[in-house]
């Protein structure tokens, strides 16, 4: 059976617009409110990722609007002078995870870094999180980002980040009980990495990982709980196989 999409309609676009094919992001969640949470990339080149740190562009943001895509009354930015109000956080580079935790209600993202520096946020609203001013990354020419600077007041520190980078894409917390010592843990696709990382999560810290799957070489894309209590994994591979994981 063929299926198509029908009266499509553009609800939001990320500005400004930048020709380049690196660093789009990005996920998308609806909360229990039916609000949208959304990620953006800053696009990688060094003069537009400045744009992660400037109110006016949607370019390295998490942003929240509705099913219309304007933005939620209540957003951080709202009153703030020339930004943009569907803004949620920003300081992001490439922002590939976003998931729920549901023993708190808090949002966590996966974000990109460069060489090194790859991390793991609980995302609060109106936060900055730094790029590309701070960060534990390591630019691609092998100098540390910004003179090495990693820590700024009014930046935030993420919960947990990789040196050398696995490229963490998206994320799930598990809750199934098909295997009982995984009930809570996150879990992260990670593409350069080409494994599955198991973070065990104690009072909103990392406390132990677990690499699974790192002998199928594989670039994991995406991995999500289905309605039966495993977990599914999507490889980013022209043959786009789909894992079911079980005990």
């Amino acid at each position: 059976m063929k299926q198509k999409f029908e009266e499509v309609k553009i609800i939001y676009r990320a500005s400004p617009a930048y020709e380049g094919p690196n660093h789009n992001g990005s996920r998308m969640l609806f909360d229990k409110k039916g609000n949208l949470f959304v990620s953006f990339g800053e696009r990688f080149d060094d003069e537009i990722r400045k744009k992660a740190q400037d109110l006016s562009s949607s370019l390295g943001k998490i942003i929240r609007i509705d099913k219309d895509g304007r933005a939620v009354k209540g957003n951080p930015f709202e009153t703030t002078p020339h930004a943009l109000p569907e803004i949620w956080t920003l300081g992001h580079r490439n922002p590939q995870g976003l998931a729920f935790n549901p023993k708190t209600g808090d949002l966590w993202e996966s974000d990109h870094g460069p060489n090194a520096g790859d991390e793991i946020n609980i995302i609060k609203a109106g936060s900055n999180y730094g790029w590309p001013i701070i960060s534990y990354g390591i630019e691609y020419s092998g100098a540390p980002v910004n003179g090495g600077l990693t820590v700024m007041k009014g930046m935030e520190q993420p919960v947990y980040y990789w040196d050398p980078s696995i490229a963490p894409s998206g994320i799930t917390f598990y809750t199934g009980n098909l295997i009982p010592e995984w009930k809570g843990n996150l879990f992260v696709a990670a593409l350069h990495g080409s494994h599955i990382a198991r973070l065990v999560i104690k009072d909103n810290k990392v406390v132990g990982e677990e690499r699974l799957f790192s002998d199928m070489k594989k670039r994991f894309r995406y991995v999500t709980q289905g309605p039966d209590g495993l977990l599914y994994a999507i490889i980013d591979d022209p043959d786009g196989k789909i894992f079911r994981i079980s005990n």
